[in-house]
């Protein structure tokens, strides 16, 4: 009898096994090159865990520390974290985009993201033309970022030529893709009364959250709107209304709070409160003291940092567009509709399960990790769910308490940001490629709801 040639599966077949792997890797080089003597300011190498956290921190692009950047790391180490947020950014744009076109297009499990791919997938020409757009546009939005905020910090702050330059490269970079590393250990509460420095952060900041084929598409059709797609259309909207009801409830809750924005006058107020409610868009950068805001600001900064920014972006959180189509699933469902409408096009049921799969994992594994952090260390409640939702967001933002925390708590941190940067990219990808046809449907049972 001929014998059965059983064929072997490729250990990085799908999707998420590649990106998975890839980003460990870069991890683990850069924890490695942060423990040289060379990438400390002091005579001491970095110890383990904070070269670890540094670099998961960075590839991650969420930008919580446990050292401050600017003055515990040499030159050479804050070169070595601005290039682990730009092979994460970009990374992760890249990958992003490249699934955005695999799940477009239907395609299987099959697709190798790391090679040429194979049958039923994206060529060679697909490939090299998605990673070049996304790179010329990172790298050209980059430039502009720096060129404005280096010459703001040299006219308004007096730096001198060189420390411009850097200050405006790093945090251009860093903005860009959402990381919120910063080089004080106040980030950018020292230019809070600037609106140059703000502005073109928060702006940096909004357009690598929107995700690369977003920007792309409303680049060629902003002035057609009912020629978007659904992607598209639901991330413009559900970001304009998060910003703007950020914006108003950062104002209405910090308003007589002397230690925010009590302390500035009105117009400032607004530039504030609008900077503030971008930055939980996962980026991390902070203008007001985030230990002094209210009990209430902290929790509207927890909601919008689970949510996050786009897809196919830098951002982090369970992505705008899940959150979004969760509401117009909700309003359909409230008015009675059999389907699911976004503008013209009608949303497929697997993808509303994709959704609520994403949710729930998002808040389970929250749930998860605070009751670890509240077991091991002494904090309230408010200060630990913070923490654990900045990690797994990957924004960057905290109380203060990230330094304080125990080892076991911040290893737990450091997957928090690694789950985060690649749980919900990895499941909903998986998820839309392994669609399964079945030729036959059991019989129909309604359960009680309520």
């Amino acid at each position: 009898m001929p014998r059965t040639v059983r064929r072997r599966r490729a250990p990085l077949r799908s999707p998420g096994r590649a990106i998975a792997a890839s980003f460990a890797a870069t991890i683990a080089a850069g924890t490695g090159v942060l423990m040289l003597p060379a990438s400390t300011s002091g005579p001491e190498s970095a110890s383990w865990l904070d070269a670890l956290f540094t670099a998961t921190s960075a590839v991650c692009v969420t930008g919580l520390v446990t050292v401050d950047t600017g003055s515990y790391w040499s030159p050479f180490g804050q070169v070595v974290i601005l290039a682990l947020i730009q092979l994460g950014g970009l990374g992760l744009m890249t990958v992003s985009s490249l699934l955005v076109v695999l799940v477009s297009r239907r395609l299987g499990l099959r697709a190798r993201l790391v090679a040429q791919a194979q049958s039923r997938t994206l060529d060679a020409a697909d490939i090299r033309r998605v990673i070049r757009n996304v790179v010329v546009f990172s790298i050209a939005a980059e430039l502009v970022v720096t060129t404005v905020l280096a010459v703001r910090f040299g006219l308004a702050h007096a730096m001198p030529p060189g420390r411009a330059l850097w200050e405006g490269l790093f945090h251009a970079i860093s903005a860009f893709n959402n990381a919120g590393f910063g080089l004080r250990p106040d980030s950018l509460v020292p230019y809070a009364g600037d609106a140059w420095i703000l502005l073109t952060v928060a702006l940096a900041v909004i357009v690598g959250g929107l995700g690369f084929p977003v920007v792309f598409e409303l680049a060629r059709a902003w002035r057609r709107p009912r020629t978007w797609s659904v992607t598209t259309r639901i991330t413009v909207i559900v970001t304009g209304v998060l910003l703007v009801l950020g914006t108003v409830l950062f104002l209405v809750l910090e308003r007589d709070n002397p230690a925010t924005l009590g302390a500035h006058p009105p117009a400032g107020r607004l530039l504030l409160g609008f900077f503030s409610a971008v930055m939980p868009r996962t980026a991390g950068f902070n203008a007001l003291d985030v230990a002094a805001l209210t009990p209430e600001t902290w929790l509207v900064t927890d909601i919008l940092m689970f949510i996050g920014g786009g897809s196919a972006g830098t951002a982090g959180g369970i992505k705008v567009t899940t959150f979004g189509l969760l509401a117009f699933v909700l309003w359909s469902e409230i008015r009675g509709e059999p389907d699911v409408d976004v503008g013209q096009r009608r949303v497929p049921a697997e993808n509303q399960r994709q959704a609520l799969a994403v949710v729930l994992l998002g808040v389970g594994i929250t749930a998860i990790a605070t009751l670890v952090l509240q077991a091991t260390t002494d904090l309230d409640l408010d200060r630990v769910l913070f923490e654990c939702v900045s990690a797994l967001g990957t924004v960057g933002l905290s109380t203060g308490i990230t330094a304080t925390l125990p080892a076991p708590a911040q290893v737990v941190l450091v997957l928090l940001m690694f789950l985060g940067r690649l749980g919900p990219l990895t499941v909903a990808s998986a998820l839309a490629l392994r669609t399964r046809q079945r030729h036959y449907r059991r019989p129909e049972e309604r359960t009680i709801i309520g």
